[in-house]
């Protein structure tokens, strides 16, 4: 039985530390072809123009950053089912946790499927189908993009991430400075959501690198504790 929990947290560890790695790959790329994250807030035309001529390259590297999280589901979930016998409260964090992963892939999935039809029709289009396709971008992308995406998607992950981190210090699992690690990501993370709300109340104050900070800590933190699962070796209860 010891040596089965022992490949459990490996193949947990081994999850993590994939998905966090995976995931800086197309972020990176994105913010270096993209501008991205910063451009999600731009003028709308200058958005669709700078995806279309980013062509074909540009939708699959937003494919790829949709698809990359998928080892997120069976770690997740393996975690949940490894901890949840030692605290109960474990299986409803877990459940948030795979629905936030799940929204947010929906969310990015709309630069793959929907994006690109608008940016063609903006390019080629006429000044009222421009003005059409800007708004049909401003609703999909405040829907997909602001409402699944980024505020249920990473409002998830958060409390994920604080459930998980309350958890691995309550059961002793990891030391207390990937502990507040965990927490102060949060926090960070947490503090982007202020402009979201700024996208419907204006004047809403925002901090500006909050998003990318947050999001990058997280990813850290979730290598860190990829690399302490590699070591452990949780006894069944």
């Amino acid at each position: 039985m010891e040596n089965t929990s022992f490949k459990t947290e490996k193949t947990i560890g081994i999850l993590l530390i994939v998905s966090g790695i995976l995931l800086f790959i197309p972020y990176t790329i994105l913010s270096i072809t993209f501008e991205y994250p910063q451009i999600l807030r731009q003028d709308i035309g200058f958005v669709l123009n700078k995806f279309h001529y980013g062509g074909n390259a540009l939708i699959w590297t937003w494919w790829t950053f949709a698809m990359v999280g998928l080892p997120l589901l069976p770690a997740y979930v393996l975690l949940g089912q490894k901890l949840e016998a030692k605290l109960p409260l474990v299986r409803w964090v877990t459940y948030i946790g795979v629905i936030s992963l799940i929204v947010q892939m929906l969310g990015l999935l709309r630069w793959t499927f929907v994006v690109p039809i608008l940016a063609n029709s903006y390019v080629n289009g006429n000044e009222m189908a421009k003005e059409a396709t800007k708004i049909a971008f401003q609703v999909i992308h405040q829907y997909g993009g602001v409402v699944l995406g980024e505020h249920i998607g990473q409002l998830f992950t958060i409390i994920w991430t604080l459930g998980m981190s309350y958890t691995f210090g309550k059961l002793r699992l990891m030391p207390k400075w990937v502990i507040w690690f965990g927490y102060g990501t949060s926090f960070i993370y947490f503090l982007a959501q202020a402009e979201l709300f700024a996208t419907v109340m204006p004047g809403f104050p925002v901090l500006d690198l909050a998003g990318l900070i947050g999001s990058t800590l997280w990813l850290v933190w979730l290598i860190v504790v990829g690399v302490k699962f590699l070591k452990m070796n949780i006894p069944q209860s």
